[in-house]
């Protein structure tokens, strides 16, 4: 099912496979953008190396590929501010899809208009509205900035032109002071949304929330979820909990202290730094967002686990260029904290890490569940998407790179027989007696399936519980220029009888991550929602 955008005559897909872009395009003009000085250079790593001559055709599809893959990350300079109703141009509406609206954020604007390029993890927050009636068979689109206080210093309301003065963690700006710029940690609200209480929250890595009002799109303000309090300071995580729940202090205490002022006055980052990818309960009906460092969490019934990350800075270079993982190590560290007080273990220390059997970098969690047997043994799994330590870096995530202004698209491929370092989906499963120890922790490939993917999910209903469906993006490997990004599949895996099944967008044709719109009862009765962006067609 198509829809057409009348004002930027832009198409779009909502079927019932689904995917978000990363943010949504607008597909400018090309010449907005430099033309590549070296296309061939720029994504021949994600080819193999042939010893036949390079012919037309094979230039073609590079030159091709090139510039689809800059396109998906052009900047969006307009905003719809009142609902426009898109003209469906393929398939039909189904008429019993639940009434509601489908709200994604992501960066929106990378280049300025003083020859600054930041990285897409920097880009101001572009929030988009689909309001779906299916008994109408009509879909609303609208989209915003959210007017955050770097996209309000940044963005001049009357002009429209920007400037950008934040470098951002992940960003350098050519065009901008470099050496001394202490302007970090601008709060783009770029990561996710989510509605909660009556309340529309985006969120970010490094901040606190904007509240969104749903209707307009318009930015009400900040929003203080922790109500004032420091977690980090008052729950007590940085020490070992004891069987009478006193806190004992450590090294790492004396480090956040040190730290903590640093942060918060050279480099304006605030005390509070919240989880931006948030967990539900909905057993509880709890949102539970937590003051740490950790890229994400997960939510069995009676633990929280987080999988180890650290925080550290640096000077000229993007300031996530010092986060590095301890790679003379052949394990990864996964921390399990107790969730209530009365399911506290007595006498185990929780800052030791479960050691997992395998160098992995845990990007996105789609599940984690834990089952008891008669005995009392728990047995806790994770389904999530893991990459390898070598390719794990956030200063060239997406191919950016700050001096050209373009992005390299063989970061995010790999060449043949180097898959394994790609995001792909896994199992990790961890088995403890009924007093807390730890037996044995394993890691191997979901469903044994290694083809390269990324952003699992669930139906929402089966969250923290054990699921027999996930879902997540992939590529058909269709294009040899780009095996394995841009995604343009999505594979439904079923854990149960280890199979799966695929679903292909066609040729010059990408999605972004997927969403689950339960309509029953059974756990793959609903829909998946996907917004794709279409290089090849002319409309």
């Amino acid at each position: 099912m198509f829809f057409k955008n009348p004002l930027t005559n832009k198409k779009m897909q909502a079927t019932s496979y689904h995917f978000f872009p990363i943010k949504f395009p607008s597909l400018l003009p090309a010449p907005s953008l430099p033309p590549p000085t070296k296309v061939s250079c720029a994504v021949s790593i994600s080819t193999p190396e042939t010893s036949l001559p390079r012919t037309t055709s094979t230039t073609d599809e590079l030159t091709t590929a090139f510039w689809d893959y800059q396109f998906l990350f052009v900047s969006q300079r307009t905003e719809s501010v009142e609902p426009i109703t898109l003209r469906v141009i393929e398939g039909a509406i189904p008429s019993d899809f639940p009434l509601g609206t489908y709200y994604l954020t992501g960066p929106g604007i990378f280049t300025d208009d003083h020859g600054s390029t930041v990285h897409p993890l920097d880009g101001h927050g572009y929030l988009r509205a689909f309001e779906i009636n299916g008994s109408k068979g009509e879909v609303k689109f609208s989209a915003k900035y959210i007017k955050t206080e770097a996209q309000i210093e940044e963005c001049d309301p009357i002009t429209g032109k920007w400037r950008f003065t934040h470098r951002g963690p992940f960003s350098v700006l050519g065009a901008g002071k470099i050496i001394g710029n202490t302007k970090v940690m601008k709060n783009v609200a770029n990561t996710s949304v989510v509605k909660w209480g009556g309340r529309l929250l985006c969120l970010w890595e490094g901040g606190v929330p904007y509240e969104i009002e749903s209707e307009t799109l318009d930015t009400v303000g900040r929003f203080d979820v922790i109500d004032g309090y420091d977690c980090l300071r008052d729950s007590g995580v940085n020490g070992s909990v004891g069987k009478q729940g006193v806190n004992h202090a450590s090294i790492w205490d004396v480090a956040a202290r040190f730290l903590k002022p640093i942060l918060h006055g050279v480099y304006n980052m605030p005390p509070k730094r919240l989880l931006s990818h948030y967990k539900i309960d909905p057993h509880r009906g709890r949102l539970l967002l937590i003051s740490c460092n950790a890229e994400d969490m997960l939510l069995p019934q009676s633990t929280f686990t987080f999988y180890g990350s650290m925080l550290a800075l640096s000077g000229i270079s993007p300031m996530i260029s010092a986060l590095s993982m301890d790679d003379s190590k052949s394990t990864s560290p996964i921390y399990l904290l107790p969730r209530f007080p009365n399911e506290i273990v007595e006498d185990r220390d929780w800052r030791v890490p479960i050691e997992a059997p395998k160098q992995m970098w845990l990007l996105h969690v789609g599940n984690a569940f834990e089952q008891r047997d008669v005995k009392g043994n728990l047995e806790i799994q994770v389904h999530a998407a893991a990459c390898s330590y070598q390719w794990f870096n956030f200063c060239k995530m997406f191919g950016y790179d700050w001096r050209s202004g373009t992005l390299d698209p063989s970061f995010m491929n790999a060449r043949e027989g180097e898959e394994d370092s790609l995001p792909h989906l896994v199992e990790v499963s961890m088995n403890f007696d009924k007093e807390g120890n730890c037996k044995y922790c394993s890691v191997e490939p979901l469903n044994l399936w290694t083809t390269p993917s990324d952003f699992p999910v669930i139906n929402p209903m089966v969250s923290s519980r054990k699921n027999k469906y996930i879902y997540a993006a992939t590529s058909s490997g269709s294009c040899q220029t780009l095996p394995h990004f841009p995604f343009d599949t999505v594979a439904k895996l079923n854990v149960d009888s280890k199979s799966v099944s695929t679903w292909s967008v066609g040729n010059r044709r990408f999605i972004g991550e997927p969403i689950f719109i339960s309509k029953g009862d059974k756990e793959d009765d609903g829909y998946l929602l996907v917004v794709e962006v279409r290089m090849n067609t002319s409309e």
